[in-house]
C-alpha cells in the first residue's frame, strides 16, 4: 500500500509552531510577520489564490494586506507599486501574484523584489544564491515540496529523480533543490526526446508541466515516489493518478498534497524574514 503525502496534514502539523513564533515575535519584538500580496487585473483564480494566502495569514496570527491593481497597469506602475513595499518596514514579505497582464514585464518586477523580502523566491538573485547552497528563499511550490518529503521521511540522496517542467518558479528550482540533496536529477521539458522512456527511470518522478494528465500513470516506474505539482480546473494535476496507489511507494494527492505545502511555505518565510528584522 502506497504512502498518502499529505500536504494539508503536513501543513497543518506546522502551524501550531508558526502561531507560537508569530505570537513570540508580538510579544518580545512588538511585531507582527506582514505578507503583503500584490495582484493584477481580475483574474479569478488568481484572486482565490491570494484569499487563500490571506486567510492562512489569519489562521497563525499574521498580518496580510492586498494591493489590487487594475489590469491596464504598466511595468512603471507595478515597479512604483514593489518599491514601496520595498521601502515599508512593516512589511515583511512581498508576494506578486503570477500570472501578469501581458503588457508587464513580469521578470523585471520579479527581480524589483527586494532580496529580504522575496518571501515567494521569485528573483534571479534567490535563485542563484538557493542552486549554490547560499541562505535564500527558495521558489515556494519546490520548497514546500522538499519539506513534504522531509516530513514523510522520504530518502532523497543517491535517487535518480526526474522533473518534467522547466518554469523559472517551479521545474528548474525544483531541480536544483533536489540536486542540493544529493539526487542525480534529469529534467525534461517539451523538446525532451524519448520522455517515456526518461519517466520510466525515475525513483522520484516531479509533474510540473502544467497540462491535465500530461503524464500516464503507465510511464511511472514501480516503487517510485510521485509529486505531482499541478493543478487543473478539472481538479486534476499533470499525472494520470489512476491506479497509483498500488504501483508507488509514495504519491501526492491532488488536490491536497502540494497546493498546502506551497501556501505554508510562503508563510514559513515570512514568519523567518520578520525574525531577521
Amino acid at each position: 500500500m502506497s504512502i498518502v503525502l499529505d500536504g494539508k496534514s503536513a501543513s497543518e502539523a506546522t502551524e501550531q509552531d508558526l502561531s507560537q513564533r508569530v505570537q513570540l515575535l508580538r510579544q518580545k519584538k512588538g511585531i507582527v510577520p506582514t505578507l503583503a500580496a500584490i495582484l493584477v487585473g481580475s483574474d479569478p483564480s488568481s484572486a482565490t489564490y491570494v484569499r487563500m494566502k490571506g486567510n492562512a495569514c489569519k489562521r497563525i496570527g499574521m498580518n496580510s494586506l492586498t494591493i489590487e491593481l487594475g489590469g491596464d497597469t504598466s511595468t512603471s506602475q507595478l515597479l512604483e507599486e514593489i518599491s514601496k513595499l520595498n521601502e515599508n518596514r512593516s512589511v515583511h514579505g512581498i508576494l506578486l501574484q503570477h500570472p501578469v497582464p501581458n503588457q508587464i514585464n513580469e521578470r523585471e518586477c520579479f527581480d524589483a523584489i527586494s532580496l529580504e523580502k522575496d518571501v515567494d523566491g521569485v528573483t534571479c538573485l534567490g535563485f542563484g544564491n538557493m542552486a549554490m547552497g547560499e541562505t535564500a528563499y527558495g521558489s515556494c511550490a519546490p520548497a514546500g515540496i522538499m519539506r513534504l518529503l522531509k516530513y514523510y521521511k522520504i530518502e532523497i540522496s543517491g535517487k535518480h529523480a526526474v522533473v518534467v517542467g522547466r518554469s523559472p518558479i517551479l521545474g528548474k528550482p525544483m531541480s536544483m533543490m533536489l540536486l542540493n540533496e544529493n539526487a542525480t536529477v534529469t529534467v525534461c521539458h517539451s523538446k525532451t526526446r524519448n520522455l517515456v522512456d526518461l519517466v520510466r527511470q525515475a525513483d522520484i518522478l516531479v509533474g510540473a508541466v502544467g497540462i491535465p494528465r500530461f503524464i500516464k500513470s503507465d510511464w511511472i516506474k514501480e516503487n517510485s515516489i510521485v509529486i505531482d505539482a499541478g493543478y487543473h480546473p478539472e481538479k486534476c494535476g499533470d499525472i494520470d493518478l489512476v491506479n497509483i496507489e498500488s504501483k508507488c511507494l509514495a504519491y501526492t494527492p491532488v488536490p491536497g498534497g502540494v497546493g498546502p505545502m506551497t501556501i505554508n511555505t510562503l508563510l514559513l518565510h515570512t514568519v523567518e524574514a520578520c525574525e531577521k528584522v
